[in-house]
């Protein structure tokens, strides 16, 4: 198939090389979050496809990992070169699919495509080591190895990226993988991606991707004897539900998760406020705050709340919000009608617990316009929930301590950021915040490549990306080669 044809047979599973159907009973519509247009109908995955697919990972990963790192460099610069081909086809099937801005499903693209040229350099980077030893005639080394079979349970907010990110990696490394995509994205998150796998001459079984109801799989894919990690990405309550079956069932497994976050945007007293209020409006609404990095509520030093304000209600209005095809737009659709209702149940939760709100609208469709509260008690729901949505809570702090106290007062710890005109009390304000990013004078939404991405406390455990990922998804074998024979008191 050449690039200049579109991708079709998108809505079956993908294990072992081959495309199937389904053999759950089970269906669903795939669905426009925009328009509410039907993209197709899916045949659901049964317990039965994720013991084919991990079956088809665990026998074809032996031989994935004597693969030489050449070979699979080589591989991976061919689906660099798909991806590059293809990627007005990925953007338009992330619009279509997930709700993103064209904005959006750009950025999404280059981030997955940055990832993939990361994990390029992976092959050559799984290095042993030589320990020094004490006992006479002896080598003791260090190897690193393949995991096995990783599965790879992914969101549907960044779906082709954030399976991206577990996917390429784990093969880098030798590993083999089976994705099980979000039920809303089960293309731009899964099927997409195996095509391009297939496209770019990958070999059968090495990645699978099974299509699901969480209720019929999701335990089991978790469970299985197979996998050797599970990789999660999505929320807290079903992250400590992964975490308890991977870790307290028949079968311990390794976990990385990255969950939910509570990000704070701090503007101090000697900040550019107009810099703030771009950074808190672009870290809040892209992708209509359906990030787990965006900010989540903006805390205000006192000396220049009512300034900040003032300039963040103007600003705010001027925000472009409807169609996500139109590359002006900032605020799109919310991927489905519950997280909708979820969005709306926030917003009606604010106004009852008494904050004001500054700036609202109508809801058209999925479309929810940016809503903007003030006078919001630190301890209400707004400031204290994950609202995942155009919903901003800005917080009055009384000083940099304060401000500081209130960001971390949260049970997450994914990523923060911190408005100030000098660098080092930026830097000093960042280290003693409890998350695992922090971004000075910038928005907390960021995700490179090469740099370590994860939080703390309820927001996940482990990190992704560089050599961090690497030591996550391979595995340490301590080996002593005794030269000569050693003398025992026996």
């Amino acid at each position: 198939m050449g690039a200049s044809e579109l991708y079709t047979e998108l809505n079956r599973q993908f294990i072992n090389g081959q495309w199937t159907d389904g053999s759950s009973t089970r269906q669903t519509e795939n669905v426009n979050p925009y328009d509410q247009s039907k993209i197709h109908d899916f045949q659901l995955a049964s317990i039965a496809d994720v013991d084919a697919a991990y079956h088809a990972a665990k026998v074809a990963q032996k031989s994935w990992e004597a693969t030489t790192p050449v070979e699979r460099i080589a591989l991976i610069q061919r689906l660099e070169e798909v991806l590059q081909a293809r990627g007005e086809e990925i953007i338009n099937w992330l619009i279509r699919e997930s709700g993103s801005t064209r904005l959006k499903a750009t950025i999404e693209l280059g981030a997955a495509q940055g990832i993939t040229a990361e994990a390029k350099t992976f092959p050559l980077r799984v290095n042993g080591e030589i320990l020094p030893t004490s006992v006479p005639g002896q080598q003791s080394r260090i190897y690193r190895k393949a995991l096995g079979v990783i599965g790879v349970i992914s969101p549907w907010n960044f779906p082709f990226h954030l399976s991206m990110r577990s996917v390429i990696t784990a093969l880098a490394l030798g590993n083999t993988v089976v994705l099980k995509p979000a039920s809303d994205t089960p293309v731009t998150g899964g099927t997409l991606l195996a095509k391009i796998f297939e496209e770019a001459g990958f070999p059968a079984g090495v990645i699978n991707v099974v299509v699901g109801a969480g209720s019929e799989i999701g335990d089991y894919f978790v469970e299985h004897a197979v996998p050797s990690l599970i990789s999660f990405t999505g929320s807290t309550e079903v992250g400590k539900r992964v975490g308890q079956l991977a870790v307290g069932g028949k079968y311990i497994k390794r976990i990385a998760l990255e969950l939910g976050g509570n990000a704070p945007m701090v503007v101090l007293d000697d900040a550019d406020l107009k810099q703030a209020v771009d950074l808190t409006l672009m870290g809040r609404f892209m992708h209509q705050g359906q990030i787990c990095m965006s900010t989540n509520r903006v805390i205000v030093d006192a000396k220049v709340y009512d300034e900040f304000v003032s300039l963040l209600e103007q600003k705010v209005k001027s925000l472009a919000v409807g169609d996500p095809d139109i590359m002006g737009t900032l605020i799109g659709p919310i991927i489905n009608q519950s997280q909708k209702d979820n969005v709306l149940r926030i917003i009606e939760q604010a106004k009852a617990d008494g904050a004001t709100l500054l700036v609202g609208g109508e809801t058209q469709g999925n479309i929810i316009p940016p809503h903007v509260f003030i006078n919001v008690d630190p301890q209400s729901a707004l400031a204290r929930e994950e609202s995942f949505g155009p919903v901003l809570p800005v917080i009055k702090a009384n000083d940099e301590a304060h401000a500081l106290e209130l960001a971390n007062d949260t049970e997450y710890g994914l990523s923060s950021a911190v408005c100030t005109s000098n660098h080092e009390r930026g830097v000093n304000f960042a280290l003693g915040i409890e998350a695992g990013m922090t971004h000075i004078n910038d928005i907390t939404v960021d995700d490179q490549s090469h740099a370590p991405f994860g939080g703390e406390k309820n927001s996940g455990l482990g990190r992704f990306n560089g050599h961090w990922i690497i030591e996550e998804f391979t595995r340490t074998h301590w080996v002593t080669l005794q030269t000569t024979p050693r003398e025992y008191p026996i």
